[in-house]
């Protein structure tokens, strides 16, 4: 499923928060509607939040009115200030304003050219996705043995990128290299994207797939019902992974039982820049945990702490799947 797509001054998204009991789909008209669909989580996932961010810019310059090439860059740079404000964690939105920026001042010539140019790169960033993910799919099934159960947490599929996925991704190539998998998904609390959109997206492929609670991780691990773990990353930084919340308890329990720990994500979600003591960890509403859906389940007045990710170090990852093949961390390394 392609789940962002440029058409004729559009971008056409599925609206993530409907699924899975509709499938939704939205014409973006401008940059200030794709920021919402960013912040708001219409869509969401790494890679997909960089594709769409860069979509936002093309949005900008298509739309344009300015009356000069350096106008537009103003433009742009205003579009890509409030981009940037909509998810503090996943690295891959800074990497992506970033770059089709850098496109854009390095392109000579008019208005029009620029904007062309922006479109374009929005498009190649569109379509590099779905062939980094192949081609970590590809890798990542040399992990995988025929008849592996599969535990992923949260939703690294499909949905969280243009097409294919990072940790179904690898499912994907596993199944696509012959091999009989079966998934165990993570509800993933408190938004459910594993329950909602992992198990969705699985079943409509005719992936064999099957929904625990996330309180239930350590009771399959240790009745033996898990052979891997493969999750997605929202950031890797020097010394850790940064993914949805409740990743590193999976973790914990994968190493405590010695169950493999893979990490599925696309070198733009690598960021050597910092470690994990500086990394910025989103903070999100407190209804989405004191609430199901519109019914609240806890207590007026009741303090909340909704961190949307936690991290994970890297002596927990045996590996991090990429599109340039299967990394193994240096402490991993060291430890063997």
């Amino acid at each position: 499923m392609r789940t962002i797509e440029w058409k004729d001054g559009t971008v056409v998204i599925i609206d993530q928060r409907k699924l899975p009991n509709e499938e939704v789909w939205l014409e973006l008209k401008n940059s200030d509607e794709m920021a919402f669909a960013i912040k708001e989580m219409l869509v969401r996932g790494a890679p997909l939040i960089g594709v769409s961010a860069a979509y936002g810019l093309a949005l900008a310059a298509f739309h344009s009115n300015a009356k000069t090439r350096e106008d537009l860059m103003t433009e742009l740079e205003t579009a890509a200030k409030l981009l940037r404000t909509t998810r503090p964690t996943a690295v891959n939105l800074f990497w992506a304003i970033d770059r089709v920026l850098d496109v854009a001042k390095k392109t000579s010539g008019t208005k029009e050219d620029l904007a062309k140019a922006v479109v374009t790169e929005a498009n190649k960033m569109a379509d590099e996705d779905v062939e980094a993910n192949k081609k970590m799919g590809a890798f990542g099934a040399q992990l995988i043995e025929d008849g592996d159960t599969i535990l992923t947490h949260c939703n690294a599929g499909s949905l969280a990128t243009v097409d294919y996925g990072t940790a179904l991704g690898v499912v994907r190539g596993a199944i696509d290299a012959g091999k009989n998998v079966k998934v165990i998904s993570c509800e993933t609390r408190p938004r459910m994207q594993g329950a909602k959109l992992t198990c969705y997206e699985l079943m409509r492929d005719n992936i064999d797939v099957t929904l625990i609670s996330d309180t239930m991780v350590g009771y399959v691990m240790s009745n033996g019902l898990v052979d891997k773990v493969v999750v997605g990353a929202d950031r890797i930084v020097r010394d850790a992974v940064l993914n949805k919340i409740g990743t590193y308890n999976v973790a914990v329990l994968a190493a405590e039982h010695g169950i493999p720990f893979y990490v599925a994500a696309p070198m733009s979600t690598m960021d050597q820049t910092k470690t994990s003591a500086e990394a910025v960890i989103e903070e999100r509403r407190p209804t989405e945990v004191t609430n199901i859906g519109s019914e609240r389940i806890a207590p007026q007045g009741i303090k909340v702490l909704n961190p949307a990710f936690d991290i994970t170090p890297l002596a927990y990852v045996d590996a991090v799947i990429t599109e340039k093949g299967i990394l193994y961390p240096e402490i991993l390394l060291q430890k063997t």
